[in-house]
């Protein structure tokens, strides 16, 4: 058996060098029209970070599992072709700001129409609005050398961080497929290779519709749960609450349960806030306004908490941030992984320094010229946004330090080295509760913390 995925991401890379562990009989092509995305999952820096994926694809790199910019000989000899290439939030024409932009999806089909000249099965790893399948089979029928095509969903519901670990040993693995004897025949192969190292009652079968929705509502439901406690977190504010000791105590309750119920400065990532908004436009075309009402108030609820961070910060550096020095530590929208996208300290950072504040950020993982893209746009510059390369740099001389990204490395900080470098009042600002609030204190910082 072979495979190709088209597509290296943070999805294709890390998924298939797990496969190609687990199944040494099976050859794992990835390939990517990014050549310099391909030229490093070749070389020893990899182009994303995740606990374990280098020791991973150092195991199986060149025996059965390789990268390869050239897509049309990798769907030529496949058996099965992953499809796992970017779905971002449309920015133009109809449904713009919601619906799922599947131009990507569609160069793909295309392809694989054009190029291919035996059958193959076709699987959706992207995260797609359901009734995708329809254009791909659509399109895949434009094939004049008379291939069938069967086409499959199978989502990822991997959490970045601890993805390896999570494709080690996955909660269930969702395969949809049409109910027809060719359909069958095709999910019972792709379960196979699955089943190497998944046991067979985690392999959840279904028709295609419920397997593209259920990656879409499996998000939207994880989202749902930070914005409610996140919510929750400026009542105990207000109240004199700690929203730790609320959320223990719901998360107890068997119904409920504790995952999900830690507030934040906000979810970031590159999957809640796209499939929410997703969720939002398929409801709206199918006609249910209130179903996309409740569903984009997840959003907007995450996107206030955002804010109100920063404006928390403001506050306390007496409602003006012009001219003083602000330590930002974390620039990832969670730890163990180097992505950006829709990071809470994007938001942040744009926010203080259009109140004039010089920011200094600090992420042990993501480059400068990342940071400086995300805050600024490609080659802008601004002397108020500085990279720099430890947290005591970033907080010499600064009002303010605010954790942004939950790193470990932030919890053992030596802050009362710190606390003596800063401009004082010294004031901390804890986005993700996981600092010793009462030892800061101690130390003569001003603290801040969410929910407290």
């Amino acid at each position: 058996m072979k495979i190709c995925c088209i597509g290296a991401g943070y999805v294709g890379g890390p998924t298939m060098a797990v496969i190609a562990l687990k199944a040494p009989d099976i050859e794992v092509t990835v390939v990517d029209m990014n050549a310099k995305r391909i030229a490093e999952w070749n070389s020893d820096t990899l182009p994303i970070y995740e606990p374990g994926l280098d020791a991973v694809v150092k195991q199986v790199r060149g025996k059965n599992l390789f990268f390869s910019t050239d897509v049309k000989a990798c769907i030529k000899k496949a058996d099965i072709i992953f499809v796992a290439v970017n779905t971002p939030t449309k920015t133009y024409g109809v449904g713009a700001g919601r619906a799922a932009d599947l131009r990507y999806i569609e160069s793909v089909a295309r392809t694989i129409a054009e190029v291919a000249d035996s059958d193959k099965i076709i699987v959706e790893k992207s995260t797609i609005p359901v009734k995708t399948a329809e254009t791909i089979k659509d399109l895949l029928a434009a094939n004049t050398k008379g291939c069938n095509f069967q086409v499959l969903s199978n989502p990822e519901f991997l959490a970045e961080g601890t993805a390896v670990a999570d494709l080690f040993n996955p909660d269930r693995v969702l395969i949809g497929g049409e109910r027809t004897p060719g359909g069958e025949v095709a999910i019972k192969t792709l379960a196979s290779v699955y089943a190497r190292w998944v046991p067979d009652e985690r392999i959840i079968r279904t028709n295609l519709w419920s397997s593209e929705l259920s990656k879409l509502v499996a998000n939207a439901f994880l989202a749902q749960r930070i914005s409610s406690i996140n919510s929750i977190s400026a009542l105990c504010e207000a109240t004199g609450a700690d929203v730790d000791e609320v959320a223990r105590a719901i998360g107890l309750d068997s119904r409920i349960g504790p995952k999900f119920l830690k507030a934040s400065v906000g979810f970031g990532g590159s999957c809640f806030q796209k499939d929410i908004l997703n969720l939002v436009y398929l409801c709206e075309h199918f006609n249910l306004p209130e179903v996309a009402s409740y569903w984009e108030n997840v959003v907007k609820m995450n996107d206030w908490q955002k804010r109100r961070f920063g404006q928390r910060i403001i506050k306390a550096l007496y409602n003006s941030a012009a001219g003083k020095q602000i330590a930002v530590l974390g620039f990832a929208f969670k730890k163990d992984t180097n992505d950006t996208r829709e990071s809470p300290a994007i938001a942040l950072c744009k926010d203080l320094i259009a109140e004039r504040a010089k920011v200094l950020v600090y992420d042990p993982k993501v480059p400068a010229s990342v940071i400086r893209t995300e805050v600024l746009g490609a080659d802008i510059d601004n002397p108020l946004l500085v990279i720099v390369g430890s947290a005591y740099e970033a907080a010499k001389g600064s009002s303010a330090l605010a954790i942004v990204t939950e790193w470990d490395e932030f919890k053992t900080l030596d802050y009362k080295k710190i606390y003596s470098e800063m401009e004082k009042p010294a004031s901390v600002f804890d986005g993700r509760n996981i600092l010793d609030i009462k030892s800061l204190a101690e130390i003569g910082f001003r603290t801040h913390a969410i929910g407290k």
